[in-house]
């Protein structure tokens, strides 16, 4: 296999505010030409990480590295990175050709040479036909094209994307995501994105760091997050979940285990964790793994099967929101509308249904932390989040939702 060149890098990188701890030891590399996001909610860190390769902050110890140089104490002017801000920070006075062009001028470019890229910057971007508008004419979306054009002009190593969609209406955002990864593809830099987005991060990006607290708690490839979160905080974080705790009752054969709860039935798990009797079982279920239906399903190898009630439904478009109970318990399921029909007799409240899902559709998690179900979704919330913990808290009523 050929050798993955990092051409950024991280070193042990400490960074704390009065009490606040916003980087804790946090090691990590970008590899030359990829786009690499770093996502988790206000307040994680990824910001900072960002303004330190910047040279806007200075970290408390630890070593920032960009190609193989260490940059950590060298001032912002003199590394090869720039930055795209969310708020565009375009010059009002100038015209989209001099805000892509200002770099250029301030490095002392001659002006045959200025033009030529700034030409090609615009073609880039497709706004040649603005090329002499000012930013007060401009969109939204064709500010921040101008934003990441003058910041690609003066071929960074690295380009720092701080949050650059967030101002941008939904639709927007989808049409700029497209765009950001057109552009990416064209000019072949590396970038760093930072967003708490994670639509935005999973659809964009190559790798994936997710942080809380000043701490990376997994980096991978977008389906490696999604699908095998290594802790309960990256389950809930990412998408929508279900949690289910409980012990390992029966070590099954080839790789499987009976996990055991009180008030709730047996469930089969693919044990990737090589789990013994005995050990904690926190598992993880996306909502959309579980199938629902009035008609207990023939009986199938691997299948977890469970009848519940439902408690909430909610109509969401492309698919219908369940929320169901198990005895105390509760689970959240999707039903993908794959074709809808008007004259259907739908799933309804308090109806009596069978759950089910493979067992290799749950995943078992390395860590598991009860303060991750603050992330969880309250049942009055009809936009797409994180689901109920199932985990009841010993003492707590019966109609205790997570």
């Amino acid at each position: 296999m050929p050798q993955v060149e990092v051409l950024l890098e991280f070193q042990d990188i400490c960074k704390s505010f009065g009490p606040i701890v916003a980087a804790d030891h946090v090691s990590l590399g970008l590899q030359r030409g990829e786009i690499f996001s770093l996502l988790g909610p206000s307040g994680c860190g990824k910001t900072t990480l960002l303004r330190l390769v910047a040279g806007f902050e200075r970290p408390d110890s630890g070593r920032v590295l960009l190609g193989g140089e260490d940059i950590t104490d060298l001032p912002p002017n003199e590394r090869q990175v720039n930055t795209v801000f969310q708020n565009y920070a375009l010059f009002p006075h100038l015209s989209v050709r001099e805000n892509i062009a200002y770099g250029l001028r301030i490095a002392r470019w001659p002006r045959p040479r200025i033009d030529d890229e700034v030409d090609r910057m615009l073609a880039m971007i497709q706004l040649r036909d603005h090329a002499d508008q000012r930013p007060t004419l401009l969109s939204g979306g064709q500010k921040q094209r101008v934003a990441i054009a003058r910041a690609l002009v003066l071929r960074p190593l690295v380009l720092l994307l701080d949050e650059p969609l967030a101002a941008l209406d939904l639709k927007l955002r989808q049409r700029m995501l497209i765009e950001l990864d057109v552009i990416h593809d064209e000019v072949g830099i590396t970038f760093l994105y930072v967003t708490h987005d994670q639509g935005e991060a999973m659809s964009l990006s190559d790798r994936i760091a997710v942080m809380n607290s000043g701490r990376i708690e997994q980096i991978g490839l977008p389906a490696e997050i999604y699908e095998a979160p290594e802790s309960s905080f990256v389950a809930a974080f990412i998408g929508d979940t279900n949690f289910f705790e409980g012990t390992v009752a029966q070590v099954a054969a080839a790789d499987y285990v009976v996990m055991r709860a009180d008030g709730f039935p047996d469930v089969l798990c693919y044990n990737d964790k090589r789990l013994r009797v005995g050990d904690r079982v926190p598992l993880s279920v996306r909502p959309e793994k579980l199938r629902i239906r009035r008609e207990r399903p023939e009986p199938a190898p691997l299948q977890n099967c469970l009848q519940a009630v439902v408690e909430d439904v909610i109509y969401l478009g492309d698919r219908t929101k369940y929320r169901v109970r198990i005895e105390d318990w509760f689970i959240t399921v999707y039903q993908q509308h794959n074709r809808f029909l008007l004259d259907e007799r739908p799933i309804t409240f308090k109806e009596t249904v069978w759950i089910s899902w493979h067992a290799d559709d749950g995943y078992i998690l390395a860590t598991y932390r009860a303060a991750d179900e603050d992330l969880l979704e309250m049942p009055s919330e009809v936009t797409a989040g994180p689901a109920f913990s199932l985990a009841p808290t010993a003492g707590a009523p019966a109609d205790r939702e997570g």
